[in-house]
């Protein structure tokens, strides 16, 4: 190798780089630079000459940067294949290159230095300590020539903690054999850490204020912040002795360094760092130090210094460090003070909880929030809580609550100090508005919490507040509301006031009807208050409904004087009928729908919660009702059934079968004369008469205001909602010999269970075919032929909201819309409002019958024909956002409430052709999905927009999950299902990624609906093939819980029976495709191996063709697989434990776990072992012992080479 063949190919590679580069190169040059100088770094011998040159001095800090990149990658995918010699050689000139081939410290690019010390890392990682025994004093020698080195041999030991422990990067015998080195030598380390930092901060303390010494005094800074950011990489997982060594000198530090402005943030992180520590409580003991008066005096005068400053960002970058110091602070407190290792309530605690307040009253609306998880846990400690210094708090955190709990600080407004920090914080509105909403309910925890101890405070300061905004001015500021004129927004100053106050109110009031005894209560504060309230007269809905919050939650006075309820009671309805302006044709805006519907489920919570106390009223109620439901155009359909729910929900209290059934025909008679009357019998079982009656095949000139078909989509809805609200609220009395007495009781079961029977039964069953019709007709209107009925303003009436859209896209609302716009802004939306809800209500009601009506609805005469020839009809032409709560809401209630003995008669026979459905359409759906990712590269025509293909991908998604679900509701035993429903997620929240505990519950056996069903063979097929195939389909979540709860039971209800090869063999081909698809999510990945290992264990014996499936696998290792084998098929070899025979089994499958995008075409890096640094023990009889207990486990790990 000369010399010149070195220049030439170094000029070449510089010109290269210089095109790469170059903003100006062309494509096509930059590709082939970038080619040549790849090609360069795998093939060309004289990689290290070449990479030594480029990496010179003089060279432009892009060509040394690439110079050091060639001799990183020669480290990193050479070094197994070197020659000794020339690895000391490549170390030697690394090592040069620190000591002198870099700029000065000041002057040096940060990404060189970062480069350099990767390098040297990555040779440690292939070297240490066994064959480069004097690495650390190689590293020591060289910090002592100057800052420049110090500075990078900072970055050296950081990179090499994060790789080796936080970042686990290599092979586990070598992290094992570093991570061990470094602990033993951990003394020397930190204590080389703290000297390097005390000797440059000192430097830099006595240089900094001398001008002419400005260049040395900012090196030693520089050096001084490495050395912090270093320390914060081992402060987290060294031993706690090494923290708090020297009577804790580095904490000391540490504090010291707070007041330093250029080194505040490093020092801040670390300090965090070392309070967050978990651990032995005897190892924390030490922390405390922090509580004492010198610690104390620097972080608050290092608070105090940079708020003082006003909104600069590094000193709110810092102040939120150091907030977050204060509640690792307070977090410790509480784990130390009252445990076993007696610790005493520090002397400081006042100080604390002051320094502590002040960040719960900063303009920062984050600062605000990052303070109350703390201030819940030392309300709730048991020993902090009684301390009289935490209870004078709470007074003072109750009064900036009350500042906190009002919505300003809109980061694109300026009404107020908190706008300038949001803007620091939240990118947009929305941003802000979300995280509001949950720092306002995480206060209202803490409220509560606070009112336990303290409840008349917060009660006497919820009634000051709430006199006096009742008595205050109303200030609509700057923006008029398009409800009408005067009328706040929700921006508004009065609004934004009465939100808080109502907020508060609820909250403190709430919590003192829970504490105080009875005899406590202050009853005459409080009438007074509800008082005040019922005669405060307001015409804007905002305030209103703020106004209507405070009547419920003054209401629970009304039990101690019951005279006032006839007062509440038309401060409500007067609240029902409410209008901004009277006889108004304009549409109402949502402000004004919201106070009616407050107002309806005002009534509605009060004769929920209180029906002894309404009962008395109950005539006056209902009179009230009547006259309000005679004026057809009064309320919405909605708000009639509320009222008329309210009356349901009395009329329980009757306790008289006779009575309450007589009553609920009165009350329903209307809705059976219209429901049952020819023409609607008419209109609800013929399509085209239906689009015709609600107006959706009209052509409408004024999509706003005209409407002729209104009122008769109000009737039907009224129908509807009506039977909805008696079905959902008549019931017989809780205890049984209430129940008895009034005649709900007919009879017991075989298993002494009780019948009941609902008043209201005869009146709804009379109404069901006509419902049943309705649902037929509702599905065929889907039918392309009638799709085509449709007027022209509505041929999109059977769409999805937008609203429903974006809620399924994750799209925010924009804020105002919320309460400004009318509540549908044309016709359309309003015939889409209506098919929408119409659809759902009848499902609902079919949902709640069962456990309404019991026997009475399950023995309806042919009720699974019924249902087979209404709600499934014309599967085909439902879109998935009509399937989806067709499933929630009446399949799944209906199988979870149906006894037993109606299996074969009514679930069995709907189920099964229902799920053979349920099969074919979702695998269609994903071959779609997965057909136009493969596509996707092809550009397709832009006649289905990107987001409408991702808005039908996650309803694809959101289906599956029902399905999924419902599936496991039906087969799983229901201690399962219960769990499972319990934290069954909302729509699109994918958040909760995954957890990797994944051991089915051994409890998951089939259910008796579930053996039902797979007795019945087509129906059996059908449900393995939608669970084993789901696997593969795009969908982690539905994955993880479809294997973890389904795939077993399902399979091995079949296990007994004559499987065919090919069938077995399919069902282990699914997981290892789901493996394929979902290998790279840990929770899926833990889970299908666990199921490929149970199949494989279970059917290998009996099925070889699995093995001839394994023999498929990529990569696999076949003497691996023939001794797993014969291990399996000869039962005396199996004593290897559960988990050891697990993990071999996923060491040969994992040819088939798919990777994430990001690994798949990584090059490998190979580490290779080196001798072992501990003597290997000859196993001892006593291994097997220790393998099989579990606090074993950690020392076999820890002496295994």
């Amino acid at each position: 190798m000369s010399a010149e063949q070195v220049s030439s190919l170094c000029e070449q590679l510089v010109k290269a780089v210089t095109v790469i580069m170059d903003p100006a190169s062309t494509q096509r040059y930059r590709l082939e630079a970038l080619k040549f100088c790849e090609e360069f770094k795998e093939k060309c011998p004289i990689c290290v000459p070449c990479g030594l040159k480029l990496a010179e001095k003089t060279q432009t800090a892009i060509v040394r940067h690439f110079g050091l990149q060639i001799l990183e990658h020669v480290v990193k995918f050479r070094w197994n294949s070197m020659p000794r010699l020339e690895k000391v050689y490549l170390k030697n000139n690394v090592m040069g290159l620190i000591s002198n081939g870099t700029q000065n410290i000041l002057e040096e690019e940060s990404h060189i230095k970062d480069v350099l010390s990767r390098i040297v890392v990555e040779m440690i990682k292939r070297e240490w300590p066994q064959h480069w025994p004097d690495m650390l004093k190689e590293l020591d020698t060289l910090s002592k020539q100057g800052e420049t080195q110090t500075e990078l041999v900072m970055f050296i030991l950081l990179r090499l903690a994060e790789d080796v422990v936080t970042f686990q990067t290599l092979p586990t015998q070598r992290r094992r054999d570093i991570q061990q080195t470094l602990t033993q030598n951990m003394e020397k380390i930190f204590s080389f850490l703290l000297t390097t930092l005390q000797q440059n901060v000192n430097k830099y303390r006595r240089m900094k204020t001398d001008l002419a010494q400005e260049p040395k005094a900012q090196a030693n800074c520089r050096v001084g912040i490495a050395a912090l950011n270093t320390l914060a990489g081992y402060i987290d997982w060294v031993a706690m002795s090494h923290i708090t060594a020297d009577n804790c000198k580095l904490l000391e530090m540490l504090c010291l360094l707070l007041n330093e402005p250029e080194l505040q943030v490093g020092a801040a992180e670390c300090l965090l760092i070392a309070v967050s520590r978990k651990g032995k409580l005897e190892d924390r003991k030490p922390l405390m130090v922090l509580f004492g008066d010198v610690a104390m005096h620097y972080i608050l005068s290092a608070a105090q210094t940079a708020d003082g400053e006003g909104l600069v960002e590094k000193h709110y970058v810092f102040l939120k460090r150091l907030c977050q110091v204060l509640c690792a602070l307070g977090s410790q407190l509480c784990a130390l003070v009252g445990s076993d290792s007696d610790v005493d309530t520090p002397a400081n605690l006042g100080k604390y909880l002051d320094s502590f307040l002040a960040f719960t009253t900063h303009p920062s609306q984050f600062l605000r929030s990052s303070t109350q998880i703390t201030w819940g846990a030392l309300f709730r400690h048991e020993i902090l809580s009684r301390d009289p210094l935490l209870l004078a708090m709470i007074p003072k955190y109750l009064r900036a609550s009350m500042t906190n709990l009002v919505k300003v600080g809109f980061p694109s407004k300026t009404d107020s100090p908190s706008c300038e920090y949001s803007r620091f914080d939240f990118d947009s509105d929305e941003d802000f508005n979300a995280f509001f909403n949950s720092f306002r309910a995480q206060q209202g925890e803490v409220m509560r919490m606070a009112c336990r101890l303290d409840p008349r405070t917060g009660f006497q300061m919820a009634g000051e507040w709430l006199k006096y905004q009742l008595a205050a001015p109303v200030d609509i500021g700057p923006m008029n509301s398009k409800t009408g004129e005067g009328l706040c927004s929700i921006f508004s100053p009065s609004f934004v006031q009465w939100d808080a106050m109502t907020f508060f109110s609820e909250s403190v009031i709430s919590q003192m009807f829970r504490t105080l005894d009875k005899e406590e209560i202050p009853v005459n504060d409080g009438i007074e208050l509800l008082q005040l309230v019922l005669n405060f007269e307001t015409k804007d809905p905002l305030i209103l409904s703020c106004v209507l919050t405070n009547v419920s939650a003054l209401f629970p006075f009304v039990t101690y004087r019951p005279e006032y309820l006839p007062q509440v009671l038309s401060k409500l309805f007067t609240a029902v009928t409410f209008e901004v302006i009277e006889e108004s044709k304009a549409p109402r805006t949502r402000a004004v729908k919201n106070v009616r519907r407050h107002a309806c489920s005002s009534i509605i919570k009060m004769c929920r919660d209180y029906p002894q106390l309404v009962l008395p009223n109950f005539e006056m109620l209902y009179n009230h009702v009547k006259q309000l439901l005679s004026n057809e155009l009064l309320l919405t359909q909605m708000e009639k059934c509320a009222l008329m729910e309210a009356l349901v929900l009395i009329s329980n209290q009757f306790k008289d079968y006779q009575r309450q059934k007589v009553f609920l025909e009165e009350l329903m008679s209307p809705v059976a004369n219209l429901w049952l009357s020819e023409e609607m019998q008419r209109v609800l079982s013929d399509p085209e008469a239906f689009i015709s009656y609600v107006g959706a095949d009209n052509k409408i000139a004024d999509p706003v205001l005209e409407d002729p078909s209104g009122l008769n989509r109000s009737r039907i809805s009224f129908c509807v909602y009506t039977i909805l609200g008696v079905v959902k609220r008549a019931r017989w009395p809780t205890t049984l010999e209430e129940a008895k007495a009034g005649g709900f009781v007919i009879g017991c079961m075989p298993s002494g269970n009780p019948i009941y029977r609902n008043p209201c039964t005869e009146q709804v069953l009379k109404l069901l075919d006509n419902l049943l019709a309705l649902i037929r007709t509702h599905n065929n209107l889907y039918m392309p032929e009638m799709v085509a009925k449709l007027g022209e303003t509505f041929a999109k009436a059977l769409d999805m909201l937008e609203v429903e859209k974006n809620a399924i896209l994750g799209l925010p609302q924009p804020l105002l819309e919320l309460y400004d716009s009318p509540v549908y802004k044309t016709i359309l939306e309003r015939m889409q409002g209506f098919f929408c809800t119409l659809y759902d209500n009848c499902f609902h009601i079919l949902g709640n019958a069962g456990p309404s009506m019991q026997q009475d609805f399950y023995t309806v005469d042919g009720l699974a024909s019924q249902f087979l020839n209404s709600a499934f009809v014309n599967l085909n032409n439902i879109p998935d956002y009509r399937l989806r709560p067709m499933l929630r809401v009446f399949v799944k209630p209906l199988v979870l409430s149906c006894p037993s003995e109606h299996y074969e008669t009514l679930l069995c026979p709907m189920l099964g052709p229902l799920f053979t459905y349920l099969h074919v359409r979702l695998s269609q759906k994903w071959q779609v999905i997965s057909q136009r990712s493969i596509l996707c590269e092809e550009d397709t025509a832009d006649d289905n927009p990107e987001s409408q293909e991702m808005l039908e991908e996650q309803l694809v998604r959101l289906l599956t999950r029902e399905v999924m679900d419902l599936i496991t509701v039906c087969c799983v035993s229901k201690k399962g299902a219960a769990e499972h429903n319990s934290s069954a997620v909302a729509d699109g929240d994918d958040d909760e990624m995954m957890s990797t505990d994944v051991t089915p519950p051994s409890s998951a056996e089939l259910t008796e609906l579930g053996k039902c069903l797979m007795k019945q063979e087509d129906v059996c097929t059908a449900l393995l093939i939608t669970a084993y195939r789901s696997l593969s389909w795009k969908d982690t979540l539905s994955c993880q819980r479809t294997t973890t709860q389904l795939c077993w039971p399902l399979l091995k209800q079949v296990l007994t029976g004559n499987l065919l090869p090919d069938a077995v063999t399919w069902f282990f081909t699914g997981v290892l495709k789901g493996l394929q698809t979902h290998g790279q999510h840990d929770g899926c990945m833990a889970a299908l191996v666990h199921l490929a290992f149970q199949i494989y264990e279970a059917l290998r014996p009996r099925y070889a063709e699995l093995k001839a499936v394994m023999e498929q696998i990529p990569e696999i290792q076949k003497e691996s697989l023939e001794q797993f084998d014969s291990k399996l098929l000869n039962p005396t070899l199996l004593k290897v434990a559960d988990k050891r025979r697990k993990d071999n089994f996923k060491r040969l499958i994992a040819g088939c776990i798919g990777k994430p995008l990001g690994e798949q075409f990584r090059k490998e890096v190979h580490i290779r072992n080196l001798p072992s640094l501990f003597k290997k023990v000859k196993p001892s009889l006593e291994t097997d012992v220790l393998e099989n207990n579990e606090d074993g486990e950690g020392l076999t790990a820890l002496f295994e080479p």
